[in-house]
């Protein structure tokens, strides 16, 4: 199970539904007020290495895609 979808046994389950209800209670993610997993890439949805500065709002793999394309330059 990974943190970007929990929904997947919901397949497995569909046939049972006392026990779907039981896995949606026990198992949905916590609704968070703040950390790491509020701030995701508007492009591929990850988590990990986010670049809010300017608001830009993408992780660092998807920012070196498109960073000419913002107007930035590579120095060096």
């Amino acid at each position: 199970m990974s943190y970007s979808n929990y929904d997947k046994v919901f397949k497995q389950l569909s046939v049972k539904p006392p026990k779907l209800q039981k896995y949606k209670k026990h198992n949905a993610p916590k609704a968070r007020s703040c950390g790491r997993s509020l701030k995701r890439c508007r492009r591929c949805g990850r988590i990990r290495a986010h670049i809010g500065k300017y608001a830009i709002h993408v992780c660092r793999q998807c920012f070196r895609d498109i960073a000419v394309d913002l107007g930035f330059k590579k120095y060096g």
